[in-house]
This record gives structure tokens, C-alpha cells and sequence, in this order.
């Protein structure tokens, strides 16, 4: 029988913590542009779509979802899973930061850094709506994302569209591309590396 310490996961480095958020990471931005572009494309021109706003809660949707899957995925090894999930809950607001902190430098504003109190607090309150509807610990499957989901394309979606929210998420086919994405950063907790097919 094999004892957790013989796991090749079990005694894991810096290395490993620092790839496999990177990964996390930009998977999650990478499969928020796909989900805000679908959503944004399918509203069209339509008053009241704010696309810093879908974009804004679209990533605390991923962000929230990554992390889930990264603790499931790495409950063998616990000393480093907080680590990574806290890294994954933050990405918003390491994002909203970058993006501040490069508009000061490219616009040599330093006064716009006083509008990173107000998006801070937007996003705790959109990160804290995921983070109760998202469980600490349990894997966001088909029947949770799709739920959750629901929710998101309500929040994200302006008034008097023809269709529901219910009805646009799938007629997009969105769960399964957030699906596929939180199926990944599972696979590469559990294998401690990188899935190869």
C-alpha cells in the first residue's frame, strides 16, 4: 500500500506551487475572455451592458470556480492547497490591480489610484455572492455550475432581453466550457502535473 509521503505529489516544492498557479491562473483569465466575449456578443449594442461590469463579475464567477477545483484537486496536499486557493480568490483583484497600476503608469496619473478603494469593494461584494454559492472544499460539477451559473447570467445581463437567463447560458454553451477549464485544474492537483491527455 502506498503512504502519502510516497506520493510523488506528497513532498511538493515552491516549483510546484508557483507553476501550478501560473496555470491556474491564466486559464482562468484566458476562459473569462471566452465566456465575457460570448455573453458581451450575445447582448449586442443593448442599453445598460457594461462590459467592464460583465467582465468584472465573470472573472470572480472563474476565479471563485478555479479555486474549488484547485482544493479538491490538491486535498493531499493541504500545507500548500490554502496557498493556491487564496492566490486563485485574489486573482480579480490582482487583475483590477495590474490594470490600475498600468493605467498610472501609461497615462502618468498617479491620482487614478484613488479609484482602487471603490473597485475593491465592488468585487468583495461579487467575489463574496461566489464564494457562498461555491463551497469551500467541493468540486464545482455539471449540476453546481449550471445552477451557479444561471445566477451569474442573471446578474450579467441587462433588463428586457427575450430571452432568460436560463435560456441564453444554454443556447450559448458556456457550462461546458467552464466545465472542461475547472475539469483541468482538478486533473492537475490530483496528477501533479501537467495533463497530457
Amino acid at each position: 500500500m502506498t503512504s502519502v509521503s510516497d506520493s510523488p505529489v506528497a513532498d511538493i516544492s515552491p516549483d510546484r506551487i508557483a507553476t501550478f498557479s501560473a496555470f491556474a491562473s491564466l486559464g482562468s483569465l484566458s476562459i473569462t475572455q471566452d465566456l465575457t466575449h460570448a455573453v458581451l456578443r450575445s447582448i449586442g449594442d443593448m442599453e445598460g451592458t457594461e462590459p467592464e461590469l460583465v467582465a468584472e463579475e465573470t472573472l470572480c464567477l472563474v476565479a471563485t470556480a478555479t479555486a474549488r477545483a484547485a482544493e479538491v484537486g490538491l486535498q493531499d496536499e493541504p500545507a500548500h492547497a490554502n496557498a493556491i486557493s487564496q492566490t486563485l480568490l485574489n486573482l480579480p483583484f490582482t487583475y483590477r490591480d495590474y490594470l490600475i497600476g498600468h493605467a498610472m503608469v501609461a497615462e502618468d496619473d498617479p491620482e487614478l489610484s484613488g479609484i482602487a478603494e471603490e473597485v475593491r469593494s465592488r468585487l468583495s461584494r461579487k467575489q463574496d455572492f461566489y464564494t457562498t454559492h461555491l463551497p469551500e472544499g467541493q468540486f464545482p460539477g455539471p449540476h453546481a455550475l449550471k445552477d451557479k451559473m444561471e445566477l451569474w447570467m442573471g446578474r450579467v445581463s441587462p433588463p428586457k432581453l427575450p430571452e432568460s437567463p436560463q435560456e441564453r447560458l444554454e443556447s450559448l454553451g458556456l457550462v461546458d466550457q467552464l466545465l472542461a477549464h475547472v475539469k483541468l485544474v482538478l486533473a492537475y492537483g490530483r496528477r501533479g502535473e501537467i495533463p497530457q491527455g
